[in-house]
């Protein structure tokens, strides 16, 4: 039997929590095992917020604390409560991969102090600050085949990134982009305070979340292009954050060099759903968000909201769940890699960095 991955968490919030709670129900799980979490808050809320979500429900298995320790289904996970990557020694855990989830570090320099702390390499939950901060940035179902598995710090991009970068793709590929338009309609995120407060740089930011439909900053255009290049000088994208708790959408108007109908852009997006439906969805049924939660796919296109203006112009629905499905990405993507890495003629490097 081949020894599962191990795996560390470093920052267990909303995406900390739900990697673990996703490795725990996918087919597999028994290829990982996750061996450590860094976590700055107290091993009480830990234990708590990982056996009780308000939006994933009651977690499917067992959860008990143990001295310095998560014990999930009779695992015990090892946890730290460090705020910095060079108080934890990571070496000392044999571990084969680092999942950052904090979001706290995104330059090459902030990065390679967990290589030297004694990961072997680090896949993130978020850009890196620019292309170069990274080895390589992973859509898995569009560029995942090109990772070689020698890279050392990955980024799974974002969950906006992973919801509209297959769908442009498909679309420029059958009918050329012209230009695009994207709005993200985006549940609240622990940024916004649930009344007034206030907010480190953005002013919007400091307005209650739950009361509010609040336009925030985005670099999705940024991401599209640097996965995309060419669609480079054609997308534009705005962000709006929605007093909802989970499941976001992506409002996509494209100008197309040839003509299309709106029944010709339901056909492309259904078969690319028959074809991958692990990562893509399509329905025509009348949807509310809340019908997406804990749906693991990328993207789901909403065909009921297709619509066609002249003959190159349209506009497009994309649900996500921002949260489950971006997490199962990340299991995707720490699975190809590990696929990777058992291919390399050179053995496996479990601690020290550079």
């Amino acid at each position: 039997m081949i020894n599962p991955v191990r795996l560390a968490i470093n920052g267990y919030g909303r995406i900390g929590r739900c990697f673990l709670r996703a490795l725990n129900e996918s087919p597999a799980k028994d290829k990982f095992r996750i061996v450590a979490i860094n976590e700055p808050a107290d091993l009480d809320s830990m234990v708590y917020l990982t056996r009780f979500d308000s939006t994933h429900g009651v977690f499917p298995g067992s959860v008990e604390q143990g001295a310095d320790c998560l014990i999930i289904n009779g695992e015990t996970i090892a946890v730290t409560h460090a705020g910095t990557p060079e108080e934890v020694d990571w070496g000392s855990v044999d571990l084969d991969m680092l999942v950052e989830c904090s979001g706290h570090y995104g330059k090459r320099t902030e990065l390679n102090r967990f290589l030297r702390a004694g990961c072997p390499r680090v896949l993130l939950s978020h850009p890196g600050r620019s292309a170069a901060d990274v080895d390589f940035t992973m859509v898995y179902g569009v560029n995942h085949e090109d990772l070689s598995g020698s890279e050392r710090i990955v980024s799974n991009a974002s969950c906006t990134t992973n919801a509209i970068v297959p769908v442009l793709r498909l679309l420029h590929e059958s009918f050329g982009i012209e230009a695009a338009g994207l709005t993200t309609l985006h549940s609240v995120m622990n940024d916004q305070p649930l009344i007034d407060g206030y907010h480190g740089s953005d002013l919007r930011r400091t307005r209650s979340a739950m009361q509010s439909i609040v336009p925030v900053s985005t670099g999705l255009a940024k991401g599209v292009e640097r996965l995309l290049p060419q669609l480079i000088g054609k997308v534009q994208a705005k962000a709006i954050r929605v007093p909802t708790l989970n499941v976001s959408a992506i409002d996509l108007t494209v100008h197309f060099a040839h003509d299309v109908t709106a029944s010709g852009l339901n056909a492309l997006m259904m078969e690319a759903a028959n074809a991958s439906p692990s990562l893509a969805g399509y329905s025509d049924s009348p949807h509310a968000s809340v019908d997406f939660n804990h749906n693991p796919r990328s993207f789901i296109i909403d065909g009921s909201q297709t619509r066609v203006t002249g003959r190159r112009f349209a506009n497009l629905l994309v649900w996500f769940d921002n949260e489950w499905g971006f997490v199962n990405r990340m299991l995707d993507a720490a699975e190809i890699w590990s696929a990777r890495l058992s291919a390399l003629p050179e053995p496996r490097a479990r601690s020290g960095g550079q």
